[in-house]
């Protein structure tokens, strides 16, 4: 099984969101097979075969995420995170301010969905392999 500290050597090579597909191939050879990551304090909880789970401790001092989503604020932030415009904690805050409670990411799928506190799915976004 993979470890937390696997994970953090394969997330080392991500600079901006414009290394996240090469990222996700990294983290499914190594047997993960969905995560899930919330905005509020960077916190990841890893899945994988035979109910595997293990989890990242906090990654910044709790962020407070705003009840109502701002979906078209946030399809602004995302594209300029993926262009490498913005680094992890930019896109972070970026999140919080638009509403977006967590993002999960399922490897059978290659999707990346954000969804907001109330469970709902904001954007789901296919993985370019």
């Amino acid at each position: 099984m993979f470890t937390v500290e696997q994970i953090k050597t394969a997330h080392s090579k991500v600079k901006s969101g414009a290394d996240f597909p090469a990222y996700i191939q990294d983290i499914k050879k190594l047997g993960v097979t969905y995560y899930e990551t919330f905005v509020s304090d960077g916190h990841t909880d890893y899945y994988g075969v035979n109910d595997y789970k293990t989890s990242s401790s906090a990654k910044y001092d709790t962020l407070q995420v705003v009840d109502i989503s701002n979906i078209e604020q946030f399809k602004i932030d995302i594209k300029a995170h993926q262009q490498g415009k913005t680094d992890y904690q930019t896109f972070c805050n970026d999140c919080a301010k638009a509403g977006l409670e967590k993002w999960a990411v399922c490897m059978e799928k290659m999707t990346c969905t954000y969804f907001d506190k109330g469970g709902n799915e904001i954007l789901v976004e296919q993985i370019l392999q």
